[in-house]
């Protein structure tokens, strides 16, 4: 495994079967240790991982802050977010494979809840900053 191989990995695994957009109550739970961040919850059996060395400083230091977007903005971004990284995961040829290990599970009819769509936004502007990528085309935020 190369230098980059953990510090680019986010993973998001989602169990769920059913077509219907599911509802994330207040059964999430959120551990943060080191430079990993990990979402949870039952009712949806979903869980995303992040690991990335800086991105919890950055996260509550330099992004917007929570409830800066709404959860349909971030859900509709994401959308295209993952869209483009699954095709830059499909390519090694073409894009770092260091950086694109893993597709991203993301289901638009699930709704995750707010903290998931939040720091998964938030991880993609991160990413594409800190390693001078573009995924959508275009303008990439600055913070």
């Amino acid at each position: 495994m190369k230098n980059l191989a953990l510090a680019a990995c986010i993973i998001l695994i989602v169990y769920s079967c059913t077509t219907s957009k599911k509802t994330v109550e207040a059964d999430n739970s959120s551990a943060q240790i080191g430079d990993t961040i990990k979402i949870t919850s039952d009712k949806t059996e979903y869980e995303i991982i992040i690991i990335e060395p800086g991105f919890n400083v950055w996260l509550n230091t330099t992004a917007r802050p929570e409830g800066f977007y709404n959860q349909t903005y971030l859900e509709n971004k994401n959308i295209f977010y993952v869209q483009a990284w699954n095709n830059r995961v499909s390519q090694p040829q073409r894009y770092n494979p260091n950086l694109y290990e893993m597709q991203i599970d993301y289901r638009q009819n699930i709704d995750y809840g707010y903290e998931l769509n939040y720091k998964l936004y938030n991880y993609f502007i991160y990413f594409q900053n800190k390693y001078n990528q573009n995924l959508l085309g275009g303008r990439v935020p600055p913070f």
